[in-house]
């Protein structure tokens, strides 16, 4: 019976393990988590979701402090037109994070980022460009392009002379979103180097409407491949979503997948950036813990755990800290929805907000707990402690798991 291990992702001159950990902000998948699946021969991937904020964290810089301080007399303003990021601030941010990370990084595999076109910034192309370009020159091997359908990703950044070297990919949900992607983007002369095909049992941003049910990875993974095929275009599928055992993974590389892109298993490892209490809920979750919804402002439902404390809360809108899903005028849906509860209940404490969250907020604390479908079955990867809490595992653990197990099965930690 064949293991991942058997097969190979060729990129380029690049030959790597067949397994890509997905890229989960708000650093989720962690500068450690990524370098880690690099040094075993895969990829690893960070996020540049909020990367203002994670160099806060991480670098011991003023971002956030600095830019609330800039634009606090806006905080009680509906309008947040006026609340804009320094692009030269954002490109120093990505620079410290991204050179840091391949300053550290060991081994034979590569890194990539993650970049989300749902970003918005309030200023949607001039962001996006700024964190692409500075991505390229401060040295990752990759960018995987995310969170929307960025038919002019590749026109900003054809000019950089890293453009034909670096590995670029597309995440998309459908042979549809990929025709759209490759037709506007062709004018640069540039296909991607990958494909990540994402299902509806991914964790996070959905690219499905409600009727995500009805979808089936494989089928997706299935058309898009015999498209391919029939155009003559040689480009490496990687499927992701619902990818539990490495049987799972064996069975996608069998159907011509090139790789998989696995990120579930990996919430609850040392690496991953989720405090270790946030990991036992995931650990503790049933199946009926977990929910797809609506309450996200990008306009995409997103699967969560239903006891995020982001469902519900009504925190005031932080955009003059954050601000990272204003659109080109400045507007928010959250921001509509916190005030129109305001209205609503002008003399309550702390109102409610149940049809939208802040995800800038709720994302930066951990506080919305963005999930795969097979989230329940983490308690079935690891050990209980004696206290009645679950092991967390290590990268190298999950991810030698995913290489070399047979039969459906999953290997425990040792005891």
């Amino acid at each position: 019976m064949k293991r991942v291990d058997d097969f190979r992702l060729r990129l380029g001159s690049h030959e790597v393990v067949p397994i890509m950990v997905g890229g989960m902000g708000v650093d989720i998948s962690t500068a450690e988590l990524s370098l880690e699946a690099a040094r075993l021969g895969g990829i690893g991937h960070i996020s540049d979701a909020m990367i203002p904020t994670v160099s806060d964290r991480r670098y011991n810089t003023k971002y956030v402090k600095n830019k609330l301080q800039q634009y606090k007399f806006n905080v009680a303003n509906s309008d947040k037109s006026v609340v804009q990021f320094d692009l030269g601030l954002l490109a120093e941010a990505t620079a410290l994070h991204v050179g840091k990370t391949m300053e550290a990084k060991r081994g034979p595999g590569l890194v990539f980022i993650n970049c989300m076109e749902k970003l918005t910034m309030n200023a949607p192309k001039d962001t996006l460009r700024v964190r692409l370009k500075a991505a390229l020159d401060h040295g990752i091997d990759g960018i995987t392009l995310a969170a929307g359908l960025h038919l002019g990703s590749f026109a900003l950044i054809q000019d950089h002379p890293r453009f034909n070297d670096v590995k670029l990919g597309i995440i998309v949900s459908s042979l549809r979103a990929l025709q759209l992607f490759l037709k506007k983007n062709a004018r640069t002369g540039r296909l991607p180097d990958y494909v990540v095909v994402e299902g509806p049992l991914a964790g996070g941003h959905l690219g499905f409407g409600m009727d995500w049910a009805k979808y089936d990875l494989a089928a997706i993974v299935i058309e898009i491949r015999d498209w391919l095929k029939a155009e003559q275009l040689d480009i490496p599928l990687i499927p992701a979503g619902g990818i539990f055992t490495g049987t799972d993974a064996v069975n996608f590389l069998e159907l011509g997948a090139a790789g998989v892109q696995v990120a579930t298993r990996f919430t609850v490892t040392q690496e991953c950036g989720l405090p270790e209490n946030v990991q036992q809920e995931y650990f503790k979750a049933g199946e009926n813990d977990i929910e797809v919804n609506q309450t996200s402002p990008t306009g995409y439902p997103m699967r969560m755990l239903k006891n995020s404390p982001s469902i519900g809360d009504g925190i005031r809108p932080n955009c003059e800290a954050y601000g990272y899903l204003l659109d080109a005028s400045g507007n928010c849906q959250y921001i509509e929805a916190y005030n129109r509860e305001v209205a609503a209940h002008p003399d309550a404490r702390r109102i409610k907000v149940y049809d939208k969250t802040c995800l800038c907020t709720h994302m930066r604390n951990f506080e919305c707990w963005t999930c795969g479908h097979y989230t329940y079955r983490l308690k079935d990867t690891t050990r209980r402690n004696e206290d009645g809490s679950y092991r967390i595992l290590t990268a190298e653990h999950v991810f030698h798991d995913y290489q070399y197990s047979t039969d459906g099965s999953i290997a425990l930690p040792q005891e």
